[in-house]
């Protein structure tokens, strides 16, 4: 007897609901921090890897800056750049954030 395999939906069903409920908490979260709080969080981490937390540069991409760590080599983009980057239309990436938002 084979033990039951979660369908790719079911998968996608609770991925889904565990970025809504992470996307709430972070909300809250905001919510909480006072301005002072958020300013010092921007000073402390403003053009610093989020993965390995060296300092990153910016770098032109397709006419666009994008935030490059030349440490590990990772590439971060601000809302909109990929699109800009990939010659896509505005709001085309956009779309994809609708899997993860409450109904």
């Amino acid at each position: 007897m084979c033990p039951l395999k979660p369908s790719n939906k079911e998968d996608e069903y609770f991925a889904k609901q565990e970025a809504i409920k992470l996307r709430k908490l972070a909300l809250k979260h905001k919510e909480q921090m006072s301005k002072e709080e958020t300013k010092k969080l921007k000073e402390l981490h403003w053009m610093h890897c989020p993965k390995c937390g060296h300092e990153m540069q910016e770098i032109t991409i397709n006419n666009v800056q994008v935030d490059k760590c030349f440490i590990c080599g990772g590439l971060f983009l601000d809302a909109g750049e990929l699109e800009k980057i990939s010659g896509r239309q505005e709001g085309f990436f956009k779309s994809m954030d609708k899997v993860f938002e409450e109904s």
